[in-house]
């Protein structure tokens, strides 16, 4: 299976759990203040997650998925997964993973340009 393929297959199961996730937090959220820290983390979170959901589908299509795909993939789960742990548990301990995540997403839209 080639890695555009793969990558493909990965983006959409990425949207698919962004759209799951967007619609938890509207509902598990919605008792809480608008301003809530940990709802605003969640939502930037939700927000990252669709948008890099929608580029990991572009990046199947660039000259190396596979690089694009892997840096977008490794960005989401670091800079995404922390803000939703810390959204859900109120535990920042994986708070720090979350500038490297973000690195790495900014890497993975530049993998599309090779």
């Amino acid at each position: 299976m080639s890695g555009s393929v793969i990558v493909r297959r990965l983006a959409g199961l990425s949207g698919a759990s962004a759209v799951a996730a967007g619609a938890y937090g509207a509902h598990g959220f919605k008792n809480s203040d608008p301003d809530d820290y940990q709802r605003v983390l969640y939502e930037t979170a939700n927000k990252y997650h669709f948008y890099h959901s929608l580029a990991l589908l572009g990046a199947a299509h660039c000259g190396k998925p596979a690089v694009a795909g892997t840096l977008l993939i490794a960005g989401m789960g670091m800079f995404c997964g922390s803000l939703y742990h810390q959204a859900l548990t109120g535990d920042p301990a994986l708070r720090k993973a979350a500038p490297i995540g973000g690195m790495a997403m900014i890497a993975g839209w530049l993998a599309m340009i090779l």
